[in-house]
C-alpha cells in the first residue's frame, strides 16, 4: 500500500476510464483528485462519494482544465491543501468527427486545447513539483489517432499526435531527474456509456472479452506508476485481443 500522504490527479474523470483510474488510485492509498469540467460537476462529486464510500479518499475539483490561471490554482491547491501530487493522469478525450470541408476553425481550436493544451499545462504545473522532490509519474491517455489520421478525424488525430509528442519531450527531460513519462495508446472500443448507447452487440462483445475493460486499463496505469526505474515504459499500447491492428 502506498503512502497516505501522496495524491493522484485524474485530468478528464469521466464515468469510464478517468472513474476507474480515480478509483485505482485511491486503492492504493492515494488521495484521488478528480477533475472535469463545472458543468459536470455533479457526476464528479458522485464519483468522490462512491469513492469515499468504499473507505478511500476523493475530492472533486470541478475545473476547466484549458484555462492556464484555473489549471494554476488548481495544482496550488491540490499541492497546499490535500496532499503531494504523485501521479498525474491527464485523460482527456474530445473525440469528435468533422469532415475536413465542414470543420470550422473553432471546432479545431477547441479539440486541440482539450486534447493537447490542457496536456501541457497539467504536465507543466506538476512536473514543477515532481522535479523539486525529485519523484512522481506522470501519463498521458492517448488512442489510435496518436500514430494514425483517419478520415474526418483531421482534429482528433492532430490534437493526439501533438500529445504525443508532448508526452516524448516531457519524458526525455524529466526522466533523468527521476519522473517517469508515460504514454499509453488505447487502441479499440472501451466498454464506456457511449458505446454501450450506440454499438449494439457491447453484451457479446463483452463476453467474448472483445471491448477494453476501464478497470483493466486502470491497473495498467498503476503498474505503470510501480515500475522501477532500471524498466520504464515510456509508451504502453492497449487492445482487446481480438483488435485488427
Amino acid at each position: 500500500m502506498m503512502p497516505a500522504n501522496e495524491a493522484c490527479l485524474v485530468i478528464g474523470a469521466g464515468d469510464d476510464t478517468g472513474a476507474a483510474i480515480g478509483r485505482a488510485f485511491a486503492k492504493e492509498g492515494m488521495t484521488a483528485c478528480l477533475v472535469r469540467r463545472p458543468r459536470h460537476a455533479d457526476a464528479l462529486e458522485a464519483l468522490a462519494q462512491s469513492i469515499r464510500a468504499s473507505g478511500h479518499r476523493a475530492v472533486a475539483l470541478p475545473t476547466d482544465a484549458r484555462d492556464e490561471d484555473a489549471m494554476v490554482n488548481l495544482i496550488e491547491t491540490i499541492e497546499t491543501d490535500i496532499a503531494p501530487i504523485e501521479v498525474a493522469v491527464f485523460n482527456i478525450g474530445a473525440n469528435v468527427q468533422f469532415s475536413i470541408l465542414e470543420m470550422t476553425s473553432r471546432v479545431y481550436r477547441k479539440v486541440w486545447e482539450m486534447a493537447c493544451f490542457s496536456g501541457f499545462l497539467m504536465g507543466r504545473e506538476v512536473a514543477k513539483r515532481m522535479v523539486e522532490r525529485g519523484h512522481g509519474t506522470i501519463i498521458f491517455t492517448g488512442a489510435t489517432a496518436s500514430f494514425r489520421g483517419k478520415e474526418n478525424l483531421a482534429a482528433f488525430a492532430g490534437a493526439k499526435h501533438a500529445l504525443r509528442a508532448l508526452a516524448q519531450s516531457m519524458a526525455r527531460e524529466l526522466g533523468p531527474r527521476n519522473i517517469h513519462v508515460a504514454h499509453t495508446i488505447i487502441d479499440g472500443a472501451i466498454d464506456s456509456n457511449f458505446i454501450r448507447e450506440n454499438v449494439p452487440n457491447v453484451d457479446s462483445l463483452r463476453d467474448e472479452d472483445a471491448i477494453l475493460n476501464p478497470d483493466h486499463i486502470a491497473q495498467n496505469y498503476v503498474m505503470l506508476h510501480k515500475q522501477p526505474r532500471t524498466a520504464w515504459t515510456h509508451e504502453l499500447d492497449l487492445r482487446p485481443w481480438k483488435e485488427t491492428w
